[in-house]
């Protein structure tokens, strides 16, 4: 009986399929790096056929890579970027635009805009989330009001909206099925995340009409199928990236919560099946819903983690590869007074400053590109502390650990920092790939594999070291830096 699971990661800065054993162990895998387009200052953009391309492309070498023929899949899951946008044909399947990323700033004055009209307690209200650039809506706006005869001809319901899960599906299945899962509804700014439903209030409000939009489903579900890998193999899980990491890391309990460090950092906390509304500018969104029944969840989004890593090699050129890093940071006795602010496409949570740019302070003659280096590392673990700080002032309470995952977390000296920083136990898992694993995890449940618990597969806990008057000073120093940026 087929036992294996397909999970396709389409990321930020690659695209990624593995195949997952009945033990969760990745038996087979292929990825590639995503080109990022960059028209326009604070502009952001993927084509989208690349993303197609690739995601096809690695399924079939991923399968191959693990000895597998399509007979041996029992199920597909998706994982994606979150927020990002494609608008397409519905009889061609041609995009009209190149993909609008999440990072994309270009709608910051419309967003202002609609912030001063006095919009953004109706959109927190309904949505959880907050009037930012980041989501889909005013992306989705843009391209509407910016492609010649688009907003007519999806008035006329000749296109299709959606996020990059939703136009893999349709690929995937020849155009036959238009869904998303909820997890990836609830961050567009247009999906009513208590009544589950898309908002007629929210849809005026950012003028889309509501023939372009996908079905919405739970996150274990009937997708549809796929004849595109041989055999016809079942689209049974979807989730968005970082909702997906939240069930591969089994925090399906209530004030449990993980933080994944890719390009961004996301971190969520489960908060059950109430939302819990912030006073601090977090976002109230939905971790998932199996079976009708829905769980939400507190998210902090940073907008630079991985990314501040990427740019020491890309833009600096002081490292080579990311894990030069860890060696970098420790050949240091202090950060030198160094601090770095990525605020590279403005601040996310809990700050929310779309206005605010990097900086780097504290520098002297005896400064160097291991004080840049560990103060890029440092600064993701600065930002993971202001999330916690906002999350235990809504009520949160305090955490007793922290799950990690991400291409970050694999740095030995990051995850001890953190936990210093944060003054709790920081554990790792023995994978790291456990967003991919969430959307096998999720996918395995609605084809009825993998029925029992795998058995622990080990991993790393960090636990601080740091002494409280060390900790509070170097938190001045970042509060000090952050505060420095936002005036800027």
């Amino acid at each position: 009986m087929a036992d294996h699971i397909l999970a396709i990661d389409q990321g930020t800065t690659s695209t990624r399929a593995l195949v997952f054993d009945p033990a969760r162990r990745v038996v087979g895998s292929a990825q590639r790096e995503l080109v990022q387009h960059y028209p326009a200052d604070g502009w952001v953009e993927h084509d989208a056929e690349d993303i197609w391309r690739d995601a096809l492309d690695l399924s079939q070498q991923a399968l191959e890579h693990a000895g597998l023929s399509p007979d041996d899949i029992a199920a597909i899951g998706i994982t994606n970027q979150r927020e990002t946008v494609v608008l397409w044909d519905r009889t061609t399947g041609e995009p009209l635009h190149r993909a609008i990323v999440w990072q994309d700033r270009r709608t910051a004055e419309a967003c202002a805009r609609l912030h001063a009209e006095g919009h953004e307690a109706l959109v927190q209200a309904r949505t959880g989330l907050l009037l930012d650039p980041y989501f889909s809506a005013t992306k989705l706006a843009w391209l509407l009001d910016n492609v010649p005869g688009a907003r007519a001809r999806a008035e006329r319901g000749e296109l299709a909206f959606g996020t990059i899960d939703t136009f893999l599906l349709w690929r995937l299945t020849e155009g036959r099925v238009h869904r998303t899962d909820v997890t990836n509804a609830s961050r567009t700014l247009l999906f009513d995340i208590e009544r589950q439903v898309w908002s007629s209030e929210l849809l005026a409000l950012f003028r889309i009409p509501e023939a372009v939009l996908p079905d919405v489903l739970d996150s274990a579900a009937d997708f549809g199928t796929t004849r595109l890998l041989g055999g016809e193999i079942p689209i049974a899980g979807m989730a968005g990236d970082q909702q997906a990491a939240l069930v591969g890391q089994g925090c399906l309990t209530a004030g449990q919560a993980k933080i994944t460090y890719g390009t961004g950092g996301f971190m969520l906390m489960n908060s059950g099946d109430k939302p819990v509304r912030s006073r601090n500018r977090l976002l109230t969104t939905i971790a998932y819903r199996l079976d009708g029944q829905v769980a939400y969840a507190m998210e902090g989004s940073l907008f630079v983690a991985g990314a501040a890593v990427k740019w020491l090699r890309d833009g600096l050129g002081i490292i080579i590869e990311a894990r030069q890093t860890q060696e970098m940071a420790q050949r240091l006795p202090d950060n030198g007074g160094v601090y770095m602010v990525p605020a590279f496409v403005g601040l996310g949570a809990p700050h929310w400053r779309t206005e605010a740019r990097g900086l780097l302070t504290g520098l002297t003659f005896d400064s160097g590109a291991a004080h840049i280096a560990r103060a890029a590392l440092e600064s993701v673990a600065f930002q993971t502390a202001d999330l916690v700080e906002a999350m235990q002032a809504d009520g949160a309470g305090a955490l007793g650990s922290l799950k990690v995952d991400g291409g970050m977390a694999a740095n030995d000296w990051f995850c001890q920092f953190l936990a210093d920083v944060l003054a709790i136990e920081v554990e790792r898992p023995a994978n790291l790939e456990t967003t991919a694993l969430g959307a096998a995890l999720l996918a395995a449940r609605q084809v009825g594999v993998w029925t029992e618990t795998a058995g622990d597969q080990g991993g790393v806990r960090f636990s601080p070291r740091m002494d409280a008057e060390t900790r509070e000073r170097v938190l001045g120093g970042w509060r000090a830096a952050i505060r420095r940026a936002v005036a800027s």
